[in-house]
């Protein structure tokens, strides 16, 4: 068993798979699961786990080359606004509806159980070297 980073042996293994240029969707409990991408969904109960520490998670392990999120999360979550401009100084912003579509590109959705709107970004990974 791991003894350290992320144990959730489904968020592990697709973490391990994935490669430059794939997309991780990282959600809240309300945001429509696309068809197609590998789900891990970690939701408990509304507000666990948290966005934020999901996201700090996933960033510990993953390399990440840029980010999209939804340009209302500006007016309606202040909190989600905060925390994704502190990490992606670069963030693309667009209208929530393109971020769903974006979604169904992605290779990797993991669902949080935060219950509070537009806690939702499209990651795109990077590489190490």
């Amino acid at each position: 068993m791991k003894k350290a980073g992320i144990l959730n042996r489904r968020l592990a293994g697709a973490i391990a798979g994935l490669g430059h240029g794939d997309g991780v969707l990282v959600c809240d409990a309300g945001m429509p699961v696309p068809d197609g991408p590998y789900l891990v969904d970690l939701a408990f109960r509304a507000g666990v786990p948290s966005f934020e520490e999901v996201l700090d998670g996933l960033l510990a392990e993953l390399v990440v080359e840029g980010a999209t999120a939804a340009e209302e999360v500006r007016g309606a979550n202040a909190g989600a606004a905060a925390l994704l401009d502190g990490h992606f100084p670069g963030l693309t912003l667009v209208p929530h509806e393109r971020l769903k579509e974006l979604s169904a590109g992605a290779r990797l959705v993991v669902r949080t159980g935060e219950a509070r709107p537009y806690a939702n970004v499209l990651l795109r990974c990077g590489v190490f070297f």
